[in-house]
């Protein structure tokens, strides 16, 4: 048996459909049909056999002001693609937590790691106060990916940003690139900070304008192999949410694990193979030029400008992709997916992975290709509200602007927190801490107590996230930021809450 992208993509919406009629989007009253992007996160393991992993809904996010008053509660960016794989973290939680609570299960996706070789990195060793000075290269997780279950992730549109700007264009009446960005505005490769603070309810300070200004949304069409922003209405508040291109590219560097699943389980494996995108919705040029280290062709090219829809590989040839800069500088005996190159970086190195294109269309797509899905020949189509979210453990939630439907976004606390939410994320691992060993025979004991001290002794998740433990996954981040996805700009001012 060969897994096609057409398995991965019917398995992801044949979840979504055993999902209730109140996760779904529906048709309204008035005729029309509400669309939604879907999003999955699939695993392949011994003998082809599938499982669906996470999947989710959705297409907003946070505008930047209500940032500082998240508080953990609220999620930053409920776009599918984000979703579903802040999902997938909250299934590996949830499967770490049922090994160390019983000895006795087994996880077709998680192990033990089984000797003290095998952990490449012991837990930094604290001075007398018991601070780490990990040195950046701490890799003694407790727990890895089983290293013959790959993952693949299911989209039913292009990830918004660079991906999809060649069908963006194509769109238009007038496909002619806009005029660029005015000459006052940082060009985009320049790094801009931000500086916030939870006390804030004011409007985005003047150096939040500048990064907003700094990062176009759908707008300006000339500038390819850009960081954007979440695309939105001209009169929508401002976002610094990155686009899904940008973020999808990134865990091609930091793994598909988030902070708190990154201090329990070795990120070396857990990465994606492949990608999969609806044919009618893929664009060669632009996945290449978003997501692919490939070199740029000496030979002219023509413009990258012009709007194409063809969804041949040969569409791509000529055109470089943007994360080139992250392959090594001189041919080695290693390659960058190289496990003694991971090793050395405490489990993270560029995994670039492989775009295939699926005939199945999701049910409820913008323009779904099933005359079926469509009320009538008249009706229009709007967005949807709601953002839907399901686990593999067994888990499912519908949110409304970033909380569970039924809470308000104003105020939101605990009780309105997504099950992907920052604070159930970090929550969840903190609850693991106590369960952790102290000593074993493999010597995961002094890393356990390391991990505990991470996740316990924070005062804030913004420390949880700066602990030593975890500058491997930063430094990972930084040269992916520096050298590829120049211009990315932090979406600050949520990391001082507590638990």
């Amino acid at each position: 048996m060969t897994v096609t992208a057409d398995d991965i993509a019917l398995l992801v919406q044949k979840h979504f459909d055993a999902l209730p009629a109140k996760r779904k989007p529906v048709v309204r009253g008035n005729g029309l049909r509400e669309w939604v992007p879907l999003s999955g996160i699939v695993a392949q393991r011994k003998g082809d056999t599938l499982t669906c992993l996470s999947l989710a809904t959705g297409m907003k996010c946070l505008p930047a002001s209500k940032i500082p008053h998240a508080h953990g509660n609220v999620l930053h960016d409920w776009h599918a693609e984000v979703l579903a794989i802040r999902a997938f973290n909250r299934f590996v939680l949830d499967e770490c937590k049922a090994m160390l609570q019983d000895a006795g299960y087994v996880s077709e996706f998680l192990r033990r790691r089984r000797t003290e070789d095998e952990i490449a990195g012991d837990a930094p060793r604290g001075d007398e106060e018991g601070e780490e000075t990990g040195g950046g290269s701490w890799h003694g997780q407790l727990l890895t990916w089983r290293d013959d279950v790959l993952l693949h992730m299911y989209c039913s549109d292009a990830p918004c940003g660079d991906a999809s700007m060649e069908l963006i264009m194509a769109a238009q009446e007038d496909a002619t690139p806009w005029d660029d960005l005015p000459a006052t505005t940082p060009p985009a490769s320049t790094p801009v900070t931000t500086t916030t603070t939870t006390s804030s309810s004011s409007p985005p300070s003047s150096s939040s304008s500048t990064a907003l200004a700094a990062l176009p949304g759908r707008a300006f069409f000339s500038r390819l192999g850009h960081i954007r922003r979440k695309p939105s209405r001209a009169d929508a508040p401002a976002t610094l949410s990155k686009s899904c291109s940008d973020k999808l590219a990134l865990r091609q560097c930091v793994s598909l694990l988030g902070a708190p699943a990154a201090l329990l389980v070795d990120p070396a494996h857990v990465y994606l193979r492949s990608l999969v995108l609806p044919g009618s919705r893929y664009s060669a040029v632009a996945c290449r030029r978003a997501f692919s280290a490939a070199a740029p062709s000496p030979s002219p090219t023509t413009s990258t400008t012009t709007p194409s829809s063809a969804s041949t590989e040969s569409e791509g040839a000529g055109g470089g992709g943007r994360m080139h800069p992250l392959l090594p500088s001189t041919p080695t005996t290693s390659t960058p997916t190289s496990s003694s190159s991971s090793s050395k970086k405490g489990g993270y190195t560029f995994h670039p992975f492989t775009i295939s294109t699926t005939t199945s269309e999701f049910t409820f797509s913008r323009t779904p290709s099933n005359p079926k899905t469509t009320p009538t020949s008249t009706s229009t189509t709007i967005s949807s509200n709601i953002s839907t979210c399901w686990t593999h453990s067994g888990r499912q939630e519908t949110t409304l602007g970033g909380v569970l439907q039924g809470r308000k976004q104003s105020g939101a606390d605990a009780r309105g927190a997504s099950l992907a939410s920052r604070r159930r994320l970090w929550g969840v691992a903190a609850e693991m801490a106590g369960l952790l060993p102290e000593a074993e025979a493999n010597g995961s004991g002094s890393s356990s107590s390391s991990v505990r001290r991470a996740l316990l002794g924070a005062k804030s998740y913004g420390e949880m996230k700066d602990c030593a433990l975890l500058e491997p996954r930063r430094r990972a981040k930084e040269e992916a930021r520096e050298k590829a996805l120049k211009g990315w700009v932090r979406n600050t001012g949520d990391e001082y809450f507590t638990l």
